[in-house]
């Protein structure tokens, strides 16, 4: 066995006397380089006594080595660990930076309890480094297999940790996909809101470069302004998901006033246009009420009271409506001399919708009479007509049938049944023809409706 010499209390050498020590030995060496090979070969019975330890090989150098492997092993162990937790610890943040939801708020409290393994496992490490001098002279072999275990258990762990950190990783993959989707999207769409506000002021501009106001258009612009300054703070202050819907809805709305801005001209030569249009159609139609008065002389010489009895408020009626047409029609043109927009759209159509009203009742009244003295020359044409579409759904009823449906044929039935009673009541002196019309339309719907759903049934349009 090498002598071991005294031992004292193990205490840490500073830098400058592990530097001094070492260039001593480095000068020993040389010396013995430069004596006569003689003496050279002298040197080793110089190491052979009792009371001196070896410089060079034996058990605790060899134990040495392996410790030191062990210690090199462990600190690559541990930075690889340290730089993992870095990288995912950025993913994490990306992820909370636009995420909230339950698998987030998971993925957070999991990384939080790798967290306090990494740092159970890096205390390990640390100790076992702290507690073993590798560099001292009179390290022992035991000494030093003892510190060979501790740290290849402190890399053990540390590698174990690290794996389950690398598991953890890679499960993030659909959650960090679609927070760095957003977070893509984030930069693009808040300079789409500003072009996009950029474009509505310019189109503005151009508007009121025409002699438009556009007033109601610049108010909703201008109650944009504070998304802006909420856009501009970005998204540390607000939150990415916010920021990001808030950056889409202002382009949306910024687009949609720079369109309208753009086809302001546009729908102003639109309602004066209307305006022009339904003052003459107001006109016509005052000209064509005055001609019902007529028609109403005529049904009531010619034809039974209950074919014109319901046509009686006609005149009136239409008279009333272009009175109110014509009232509307100036409302407008003074919205369309205000600029307001929406005001004039709506009166218009109010107007037109008086209008059309008063051409429905006005051409009634007209119509009436021509189907009146169609019937009262010729019945017969009214009643072959329903008579064919009876016996022509009939037909269909019975196609590929030897008797027919019930659901069929108890409304064809009904229908003859009321073409019957509809014709006993053109007898007498002063038949209801108008009540003849609406019950032979009447039967025909009915008919229709039997062999719509026979052919729809049947998945057939033909017979």
């Amino acid at each position: 066995m090498t002598a071991t010499p005294a031992t004292t209390p193990s205490q840490p050498h500073p830098p400058f006397t592990r530097l001094r020590r070492g260039t001593s030995a480095l000068r020993d060496v040389l010396t013995l380089m430069s004596l006569p090979v003689l003496v050279a070969l002298a040197v080793p019975g110089a190491f052979a006594g009792g009371g001196t330890r070896r410089w060079f090989g034996g058990r605790a150098e060899n134990q040495r080595a392996e410790a030191q492997a062990a210690k090199d092993a462990a600190a690559a162990a541990f930075y690889e660990l340290d730089t993992a937790q870095r990288d995912l610890r950025i993913s994490i943040e990306t992820i909370t930076a636009v995420d909230d939801s339950p698998a987030a708020r998971r993925a957070v409290a999991d990384f939080e309890a790798l967290g306090r393994r990494i740092d159970e496992a890096s205390h390990r490490y640390i100790e076992a480094v702290d507690a073993h001098d590798l560099d001292r002279d009179d390290l022992e072999a035991a000494v030093a297999s003892r510190a060979r275990g501790e740290l290849t258990a402190a890399k053990e762990e540390l590698v174990r940790v690290k794996q389950d950190l690398d598991r953890f990783g890679d499960g993030l993959g659909p959650l960090l996909g679609k927070a760095e989707t957003q977070l893509a999207r984030l930069a693009p769409a808040v300079e789409r809101a500003r072009q996009a506000l950029l474009a509505a002021s310019n189109a503005l501009d151009a508007v009121r470069g025409t002699g438009l106001t556009a007033d109601d258009l610049a108010a909703r612009l201008a109650a944009l302004s504070p998304e802006l300054t909420r856009l501009n703070q970005g998204a540390g202050q607000h939150g990415v998901q916010p920021t990001l819907e808030r950056a889409e809805r202002v382009a949306r709305e910024a687009e949609a006033i720079r369109v309208e801005a753009e086809r302001l001209p546009e729908k102003a030569a639109e309602i004066d246009h209307r305006l022009v249009s339904l003052r003459t159609r107001a006109q016509a139609l005052t000209t064509r009420a005055g001609q019902v008065d007529p028609v109403l002389s005529e049904l009531r010489r010619r034809f039974a009271a209950a074919c014109w009895q319901d046509l009686q408020q006609v005149p009136a009626q239409a008279a009333e409506n272009v009175r109110q047409a014509e009232s509307r029609l100036r409302e407008a043109q003074a919205a369309r001399s205000a600029q307001r927009w929406a005001d004039a759209t709506s009166l218009l159509s109010t107007v037109r919708a008086l209008l059309n009203t008063t051409d429905e009742a006005v051409s009634a009244a007209g119509d009436r009479l021509t189907r009146l003295n169609a019937v009262q020359k010729d019945p017969q044409r009214e009643i072959e007509r329903t008579r064919f579409a009876i016996r022509d759904a009939q037909r269909l009823a019975m196609a590929g049938r030897a008797t027919p449906d019930p659901r069929d044929a108890r409304p064809l039935d009904d229908s003859v049944a009321r073409l019957e009673r509809a014709i006993g009541t053109l007898e007498g002196r002063h038949p209801d023809y108008w009540h003849f019309l609406t019950e032979t339309e009447a039967v025909r719907q009915a008919v229709a409706r039997v062999v719509s759903r026979i052919r729809e049934e049947r998945g057939t349009t033909g017979h």
